[in-house]
């Protein structure tokens, strides 16, 4: 069964880099850098399983983010990485999530 995932960064290249990075067949995997690009996911294609979110992003804004997508679904999860590890640790951050979800990287 394919799960739907969201990479949220505040660059789009962070975001691209890791979406063409994930090789998984079970991953529909969109991207965006806004909380309309949130919305967009979630009216277009409905559920989302996970959400995964850089931490370039304004704090007050993740915080909108994760309401917005809470209010909208009891099932999908948010991650949200740490400042500390930089955009550069985007990627591993997906990757180890997924895998301690079961999914294979």
């Amino acid at each position: 069964m394919t799960q739907r995932i969201l990479l949220l960064g505040r660059k789009g290249i962070v975001v691209n880099d890791a979406k063409s990075q994930i090789n998984m067949p079970s991953l529909e995997i969109l991207g965006g850098t806004s909380i309309d690009d949130v919305r967009t996911a979630l009216e277009n294609g409905g559920k989302l399983d996970h959400v995964f979110m850089g931490a370039g992003i304004d704090l007050d804004l993740r915080l909108d983010i994760v309401r917005e997508v809470f209010k909208f679904s009891d099932t999908t999860t948010v991650h949200l990485k740490d400042s500390a590890s930089g955009p550069q640790g985007f990627l591993p951050f997906v990757k180890a999530v997924l895998e301690g979800l079961g999914a294979e990287t």
